[in-house]
Formats: C-alpha cells, structure tokens, sequence
C-alpha cells in the first residue's frame, strides 16, 4: 500500500479521544431465558469495558436492539473493565458449563483459548453474510483453525503519525524514518517499546512488515523465521542505541508516546489512531494542525508495512439455551448501519465496510478503512499470553543491549515450538 497522507479530519477521529476510565462491578447473573414469566426471551451479553456502562457503546446498541426487538431483549452483564478480569468471570462460569451467558465479548486474542476449552459455538454457518460486509483482518480475529468462531464488533489498528511541517511526507520504510527524522532539536521516533503486550505488538509489525510470519493460516505449523527476527531486533538496538528512538522509548506505553510527541519533541509516533483528536484539541501543542496520519512502513525491500489489528468480538456460549437468537444479535452489530455508527461516536472503529465507504468527506476515516485492509490480528491460539511473555523475557533485553539478538530470536522459535508440540 503506498502512504498517502492523511490531514485533519471530522467524523470518527473528531471522536477518538481516548477513552477515560472507570471501575465496574459485575452484577448478579440471572441468566437468559423467560425469567420474569413476561413471555420474553431474554439475551444475555457478558461484556466488560467502560463502553458496557450506563450511556456507553455498548449499552446503547442493547438499546437500539431492544427497540427493534422487545420480545427478545439483550441484557448487558457487566464485566470488569481489564481484559484480565472480565475473562476471569466469564471463566467461572463456562468452566461450569452455565448457560448464564449467551453472548461472550471477547478480547481478539482469546478465541483460540476458548476454542480448545469447548466453550463456543461455531458460527462457520454465517461465514458467507459476513464475507462480503466486514472488513478482512477484524474477520480473521474470530477465527480458529479455519472455521468462525465469533463476530467482530468493533476494531483498532497501529498506524504511524508524522509532523508535516517537518517532513513532506510519511517515509516508506522503516529505515528512512531515522534519516528523514533526523532534524536539529527533534528526536526521530517514538513508540510503545516497555516491556509488556505493546512492545510485542511494536515488535510484530516490525516483523510483519519484513515479511516474517509466526504460524501458518491454521496455527497448525511454526513459520517464526529466526534470521528475520535477529534482523529485526538489531534495528531496534541499533535504532535505540544510535538516538533515532527518542529518550524513555524502552519505558513508553501509548501515554508516554502521545505525551512526547505531543510536547513537540518528536518526528514520528506509532500509536493507535485514539491519540489524535487529543492532540488535535491542544492548541498549545506545537503538533497541533501539523499532525497527519499514514500506513505503517515497511520494512527494508519488503513491500508493504502491516498494522496490527485491536478490537473487540462478540462469540456464542457453548452452553446458551438460545443460540440462534444469540448469533443473530451478534450478526446484526457488526452489519447494521446504526449499530456501527453508534461505535463511531463512541471513538471506536467500527468493522462494516460500509461505513468507510459512505464517509467519502471524512479522508482520514477512509485511510483507516484501507490501512485496516491489509491489517492483522496478532495469532489467536490458546498459549498467547505464555508466547508474548516469552517474546517480551526475550526480545526485550536483546533490543535494549542486554543480549543477543540471535540468541533472542532463536529462544522465541524454541518456544513456539513447544505450543505446537503440546
């Protein structure tokens, strides 16, 4: 994909401020079902994240289906806010095989788990009305071992700012960003490079955009290309060690990365396309109107940069006594207009295809929905928390100079080995 860059914009990132915090607490689970003896069938989505709270995204596409629908309402379990939490409550109850839930909200790394625990429904059935609506990566994530599991709802993607009244454009390759972000008083770059799940996902589009891949399309065979990877991370070391990094990368998260180039400190960011409307309303920002959004690069002669995908997907339980109604619940979020839109005011990217082909004035919306073409979900299988722990406990020393970068690469390949060995 060739950049192209991308100035201020109105619709979804006039709304994609980051999304403030707030605690929850998960209420009784009453299940679904004819509870109440009103003749209802009643759905239950497990859901958490401040967009399931009062007046949120969530809770108000419940509404919007509930309107639609008064005789099979959705009711919104709220789970806790971190990823961890809520796939804690949820495991309580499908370990015990409760037909409490019906709809499981689902981090986009958690399908394979799920999979292999035998706690979703397939919903190859409804592949085919899907295909054709949502965009491909945000499909792919609810996918396991060739066969749909789950539906998207919403999406995000990495993508790479740049000062544009530093530099005429976006560079092409990651290389170029250290020479063309090489001006007097700036640092070059800045990223989400600490140890924790964000330097996994820096460092994959690093490795993705070079052509490497971890698995094959069914997980069923390790790809992990140990010279590719030493390269790879000998760019960051050198990178970091040279001053093309700016100063705290190896501590920064997305805070500490929008903060820096916010301050005016810096040429490029990789961040989440959140960032920018906060920046776009701080007007003592010296990034403020000089701020423009392009495709991650790609790395060395390899063509393309590839974004990695976020989001959220929605999955059938097992063990709900409502399983059609539940899939078409599902199904109708990720295709229906309203629903998508409701996401968008909310700052999230919706997965329709439609609406990045209905917003033609919005030019940043449209580079989103292109980027999110060629976008990918980091791999689905059950051991991803164990696989990016072993990534962070060995890349992370290499590309800060504390280690080997081939060595580093080859105890990655060793250990995804093993997940395919188990």
């Amino acid at each position: 994909m060739k950049a192209r860059e991308v100035r201020r914009s109105t619709a979804v990132l006039g709304a994609l401020a980051l999304v403030g915090l707030a605690g929850c607490t998960p209420g009784e689970s009453s299940g679904g079902g004819d509870a109440d003896g009103s003749g209802e069938t009643e759905i239950v989505w497990a859901v958490g994240g401040a967009r399931s709270q009062p007046g949120g995204a969530n809770t108000r596409i419940a509404d919007l289906w509930n309107e639609q629908n008064p005789d099979t309402p959705v009711r919104i379990e709220v789970l806790p806010e971190a990823a961890d939490g809520a796939r804690e409550q949820q495991a309580l109850v499908l370990q015990a095989q409760g037909s409490e839930f019906d709809v499981l909200g689902l981090d986009v790394v958690w399908t394979g788990e799920y999979v292999e625990n035998g706690w979703l429904a397939s919903l190859e059935d409804v592949r085919p009305e899907l295909e054709d609506d949502l965009l491909p990566g945000p499909l792919e994530s609810a996918s396991w071992g060739g066969e749909l599991w789950g539906v998207p709802l919403n999406t995000n993607t990495g993508v790479l700012y740049y000062r544009t009244d530093l530099v005429d454009g976006p560079p092409q390759s990651w290389q170029e960003i250290c020479d063309a972000g090489a001006i007097d008083g700036y640092h070059p770059y800045i990223g989400q490079g600490a140890k924790y799940e964000g330097f996994v996902v820096n460092w994959l589009e690093l490795y993705w955009s070079a052509g490497g891949e971890i698995y094959n399309e069914d997980q069923s065979e390790v790809l992990f290309d140990p010279d590719l990877a030493a390269e790879v991370t000998t760019y960051m070391a050198d990178a970091l060690a040279g001053g093309c990094f700016a100063p705290g990368y190896n501590t920064a998260m997305e805070e500490e990365s929008r903060n820096a180039f916010q301050q005016g400190d810096v040429v490029f960011m990789r961040n989440w396309p959140g960032p920018y409307a906060l920046i776009e309303e701080d007007t003592e920002s010296p990034a403020h109107g000089n701020t423009a959004v392009a495709p991650i690069p790609a790395f060395g002669d390899a063509g393309e940069g590839v974004a990695a995908i976020g989001g959220f997907n929605n999955a059938v339980s097992a063990f709900s006594e409502h399983p059609d109604l539940a899939t078409e619940f599902i199904v109708w979020a990720a295709t229906d207009m309203a629903a998508q839109e409701i996401l968008a005011e909310d700052a999230v990217l919706p997965v329709l295809q439609a609406y990045y082909d209905e917003v033609p004035d919005d030019s940043l919306t449209a580079e989103l929905g292109e980027i999110l073409q060629s976008a990918r979900p980091r791999p689905s299988v059950p051991q991803w928390s164990a696989i990016s722990l072993a990534m962070q406990d060995a890349l992370f020393p290499a590309y800060n100079g504390d280690a080997d970068p081939a060595e580093a690469a080859q105890t990655v390949r060793e250990f995804l080995d093993g997940t395919i060995e188990r």
